[in-house]
């Protein structure tokens, strides 16, 4: 993982203070680079880093100019210091772990994985071990190459805290076809999700473009006529309702990021736990009993489980139906919703 403790700080003209590794790399600015943006000089004296990874560096407070804070579009001068953490290389190849995987079904083309909630599926920054992408390399010999080094084998992804089934292509026209499939929108997806409060309707469809949130770079938002929207839908039926509660079904016909948790939270009715885009992020026994004494944990990540996916096999060509089953912290808490908040 990388590390992002410092042996000192520097505090900025507003305050803050700013990490000061023994790894910065220093560099001071030439009369010839005099009133040159930030961005564009740190490219040319770091050209195996890209642009956008440097701009995201630099928001990182991870440049400083003359120990303070900048920003891409700063003009540097002439004996200005400049400071850059540059950070740490993406591993090239997947290392393997055993890890232990639940296989719900597995062929020579493809195998079909219960993940379990916490676990990232691919490596990505602060997130290099641990992944299902590792176990997957440690416990099959075969997994596609499509989606590169660090992704073998995976044709789509959950959320670190979804719970559920997913697709694993372990041959590269297994993975091209399945990949096919989604784009064309014939793959079925079914999750299960905890809600609060309960939605007014029985069963709707969530048609909302989705795309970059305004100015929290980790969520999404609805974002009408925006540059990164893209058209999303999501189809959602209610189970059981509860006083402030309901399980649903959800389907949704696209695949945006964290689509179901921000249409669910577009309606007012957002994913039980949701750390992003709800109220609260730990469901324990006292909230629903209102006694102090039931400090029992019920739910500490969103209650969303992708329960059903339907598919055509790529290679055979009939019809796949994989299921999986509900997961023990998410049926405790609707056992626990079921009894203290019923609605007669």
């Amino acid at each position: 993982m990388i590390n992002d403790e410092t042996d000192q700080a520097n505090a900025t003209p507003s305050g803050q203070e700013i990490d000061q590794p023994t790894d910065w790399q220093t560099i001071t600015v030439t009369e010839e680079e005099h009133l040159e943006r930030l961005d564009a000089f740190l490219v040319r004296h770091f050209p195996k880093f890209s642009r956008v990874k440097l701009q995201r560096a630099i928001a990182a407070k991870k440049v400083l100019v003359g120990g303070s804070q900048a920003k891409s579009s700063t003009r540097i001068k002439t004996h200005q210091v400049v400071k850059f953490l540059p950070p740490q290389p993406e591993p090239e190849n997947t290392i393997p772990e055993d890890i232990p995987l639940s296989v719900l079904y597995e062929d020579e083309h493809l195998v079909a994985i219960d993940k379990p909630p916490f676990m990232v599926v691919h490596p990505a920054k602060g997130h290099w071990s641990g992944t299902l992408t590792a176990a997957l390399a440690f416990h099959f010999k075969q997994l596609s190459s499509v989606g590169g080094a660090t992704r073998p084998g995976i044709v789509h992804r959950l959320d670190r805290d979804t719970s559920g089934v997913i697709l694993v292509a372990k041959s590269d026209a297994a993975h091209i076809n399945l990949a096919s499939q989604f784009e064309k929108r014939q793959v079925e997806k079914e999750y299960f999700a905890i809600v609060s409060p309960a939605p007014n309707h029985d069963r709707d469809i969530i048609n909302k473009p989705i795309g970059a949130h305004p100015y929290q770079r980790e969520k999404k938002a609805i974002r009408i006529g925006h540059t990164t929207s893209r058209n999303a839908s999501s189809f959602f039926e209610v189970i059981e309702r509860f006083h402030g509660f309901a399980t649903v079904r959800v389907k949704p016909k696209t695949g945006r990021t964290h689509q179901i948790r921000v249409h669910m939270a577009h309606i007012g009715c957002s994913v039980l736990c949701d750390r992003l885009y709800s109220g609260r992020a730990k469901l324990h026994r006292h909230d629903l009993t209102r006694k102090n004494q039931d400090q029992d944990l019920l739910l500490d990540r969103h209650a969303l489980h992708a329960r059903h996916i339907k598919f055509a096999h790529p290679i055979k060509g009939h019809e796949m139906s994989i299921s999986a089953p509900m997961p023990e912290d998410i049926e405790k808490t609707t056992q626990a919703i079921r009894e203290f908040r019923p609605l007669s």
